[in-house]
């Protein structure tokens, strides 16, 4: 878990085409999550699993901001939590627990996202969970976990407890903590997480206003999740014009 030697070498030349294309796309996220507010300093983290080969992921270098995250920067590590390449950097101990669990058990899942928002986490406090108040809501009806907070995620023992709240789900809330996404891609785990949090922003809006709130029925909400489902992977259609953004203010997330 502990930093090792620079390389004297660019890391596109020692990864595959298929791990630095993956290595663009999640730095782009990690850009992505710094320009739409969803960070907490150098405190949460995003995975991506290294393409063709089992019990590989890649994850942020702990002590980078995201917005300084560039494809070559990303540290990869074993499920053991052994750095695979040098880097200046450590992994975070809590981000090593959280994401290989998941993508050890997960082998559907491609992308972690966490965050800790003030929305998120306000939500994550509320006995009641997310509500299906919102068309946005309803896209997580039946399908969000919650997974009880344990203090800081540094106990391997908690990753058998992650994985079985997650269950088949794509995202989940941990209780007095923050928000996940697992996406099957590093486009879905963003939107997930995107969407999720305007949940709880909107939810937290609705009940600022002391009014009775409107829940629909629950054959409405199924039906409303299953019709999000049928889209298939979500934010493959927006994906391509994050990047271009991305491009406009700053392309170095591609170095």
């Amino acid at each position: 878990m502990n930093a090792v030697t620079a390389l004297d070498r660019p890391v596109r030349d020692l990864v595959s085409p298929e791990e630095w294309e993956t290595r663009v796309n999640l730095a782009a996220c990690y850009r992505l999550t710094a320009l739409y507010g969803m960070t907490d300093l150098t405190a949460t983290h995003i995975s991506a699993r290294v393409p063709g080969v089992e019990g590989q992921f890649l994850i942020n270098p702990h002590g980078m901001f995201f917005d300084e995250i560039t494809a070559s920067s990303l540290v990869k590590v074993d499920y053991d939590g052994n750095i695979l390449l040098p880097s200046p950097y450590p992994v975070n101990k809590a981000g090593y627990v959280i994401h290989s669990a998941i993508h050890a058990a997960r082998p559907d899942v491609d992308c972690v996202l966490h965050t800790h928002t003030r929305a998120g986490m306000a939500v994550s406090a509320m006995e009641c969970g997310l509500l299906p108040i919102s068309q946005h809501s309803m896209r997580f009806y039946n399908r969000l976990g919650y997974h009880d907070y344990e203090g800081l995620a540094q106990d391997e023992d908690e990753k058998k407890r992650l994985v079985r709240d997650l269950g088949t789900h794509r995202a989940l809330i941990l209780r007095n903590h923050g928000l996940l996404s697992a996406g099957r891609t590093v486009a879905e785990a963003f939107s997930l997480i995107h969407y999720l949090e305007k949940c709880c922003q909107s939810q937290i809006d609705a009940l600022s206003g002391g009014q009775k709130l409107t829940i629909p029925p629950g054959q409405v909400c199924e039906h409303t999740a299953r019709q999000y489902e049928a889209f298939g992977i979500l934010g493959t259609r927006d994906w391509p014009g994050h990047l271009r953004r991305l491009d406009k203010l700053d392309p170095s997330y591609k170095e």
